[in-house]
C-alpha cells in the first residue's frame, strides 16, 4: 500500500533521502514536505550501505594494482558520492567548538562559508585515517565500508527524531521538524535484522557508533544547546571512523 500512488509513496522518501546524502543523479523532483522527510529518514541506513558498497567496489576494481591504490579509489568514491558534504560538516563543527566562544559566536562562525585552521585540520586528519584504517582492512573490506557508512546515517537518523535543534532553520531542523520518530525507529529495525543477518558480532560497531552519537550529543548541548546540520555531518564522519576502528579489532576476532 505504501509503494502505491498517491501521498503515501514510500518511494519519495527513498528518493529524498538520496538526493539529500548523495550526489547521485535522481532527478525525479520530490516535494520538501514534512511527509516526505520524515519517510526519507526510514531509508538512511540504507543510503549509507549504498554509498560504502559503491566504495567498496570501486576497492573490488582497483585491487588488482595494489592495496594503497585500492584504499584511494574506494575513498576518493565515497567523498565524491556524497559530495563532500559531511566533511564541510566537520570542518564548520570544528571551527566553531574549538573557538571557544559564546554560543551565538560560535553559531556565527559555523555559518560562515569560509573554512578556518581548525576546519583544514580536521578534513586533512579525517581523510588521511580514514585511509590508513581502510588500508588496515584485510578481509570483507565491500561489507565493512557498506556497514561502517550505514551505522553512521542510523545514527543520524536517531539524533535528527530525537534530540534538540540549536536553531530553528536549515535543512537538520526541517528533517527535525518533520517527526520522523517512527519511521527511524523501523528503518533502524530494518538495519539491525540486516546487520544480525550478515555476522551478529557486526552489532558491536554499531554499538559504538551510537556511543559516539551520545558523545556528540553532550558536547553540542554544552557549547550550542542543540544540533544544527554541520554537527550531523561531523557526526556521521566521526561515527564511521569509530565504527572502521571497532571493525578492525572484531576482524581480529573473527
Amino acid at each position: 500500500m505504501l509503494w502505491n500512488t498517491g501521498e503515501d509513496k514510500m518511494i519519495d522518501g527513498l528518493i529524498l533521502s538520496i538526493q539529500f546524502l548523495t550526489r547521485i543523479p535522481v532527478k525525479k523532483a520530490v516535494d520538501f514536505n514534512d511527509k516526505n522527510l520524515s519517510k526519507s529518514i526510514f531509508f538512511f541506513p540504507l543510503v549509507g550501505i549504498i554509498i560504502g558498497g559503491l566504495g567498496g567496489v570501486s576497492y573490488s576494481i582497483f585491487s588488482h594494482l595494489n592495496e594503497n591504490t585500492a584504499s584511494f579509489f574506494a575513498l576518493l568514491s565515497m567523498v565524491a558520492i556524497t559530495g563532500g558534504l559531511h566533511l564541510d560538516g566537520l570542518a564548520d563543527t570544528c571551527d566553531g567548538f574549538l573557538s571557544y566562544r559564546k554560543k551565538e559566536q560560535v553559531l556565527e562562525i559555523m555559518k560562515d562559508s569560509r573554512i578556518g585552521t581548525f576546519g583544514v585540520i580536521s578534513i586533512v586528519m579525517d581523510i588521511l585515517l580514514k585511509y590508513i584504517l581502510i588500508l588496515s582492512l584485510d578481509k570483507n573490506i565491500p561489507i565493512i565500508l557498506a556497514l561502517s557508512y550505514g551505522n553512521s546515517r542510523l545514527v543520524i537518523a536517531y539524533l535528527m527524531s530525537s534530540k534538540k535543534v540549536a536553531r530553528k532553520d536549515g535543512i537538520g531542523y526541517m528533517f527535525h521538524r518533520s517527526n520522523p520518530k517512527t519511521y527511524a525507529l523501523f528503518g533502524g529495525i530494518g538495519y539491525l535484522l540486516i546487520v544480525l543477518l550478515v555476522k551478529p558480532i557486526y552489532i558491536i560497531p554499531l554499538f559504538f557508533s551510537f556511543l559516539i552519537g551520545q558523545v556528540m550529543t553532550k558536547i553540542t548541548y554544552r557549547k550550542i544547546d542543540g544540533f544544527t546540520g554541520d554537527v550531523y555531518g561531523a557526526t556521521i564522519e566521526l561515527s564511521e571512523i569509530v565504527s572502521l576502528i571497532i571493525f578492525l579489532e572484531v576482524l581480529r576476532w573473527t
